[in-house]
């Protein structure tokens, strides 16, 4: 298991942006994908993005195709969500989460072990 931190979710108006952050405590994030996951009230977890640590591989839900990037910072261990052009289906408790899937597993929240307690990002429009 390994402890996250969730770091900058906030309330924006439609059109704005945030910068999610995610650090693992006490351990590093090789060898490990990290994904980003949300939950909007009623509904269920759904797939944001995931990025693969020692390649570098990303993968993102096509609703946020072009909108989100997910990327890495090797010297600060962290992980980082940024979101643009903001729409209120945005909404949600974001989470990270880390794993070992395989490339086309990715997206599955089954296949990883160690989630966070998640940020809130709340779109007004």
């Amino acid at each position: 298991q390994v402890q996250l931190v969730e770091s900058g979710g906030g309330l924006v108006q439609a059109g704005g942006s945030l910068k999610l952050s995610c650090a693992p405590s006490g351990r590093t994030f090789s060898n490990y994908a990290v994904g980003w996951f949300r939950q909007a009230p009623g509904k269920e977890r759904e797939f944001v993005a995931s990025i693969r640590w020692s390649m570098g591989h990303t993968v993102y839900a096509d609703s946020v195709k072009g909108r989100f990037t997910i990327s890495k910072d090797s010297a600060k261990n962290s992980v980082y969500l940024e979101m643009n052009n903001l729409t209120p289906e945005d909404t949600g408790l974001y989470s990270c989460a880390v794993g070992s899937p395989i490339l086309s597993a990715m997206s599955r929240s089954d296949m990883y072990h160690s989630w966070g307690q998640g940020t809130q990002v709340t779109v007004s429009s």
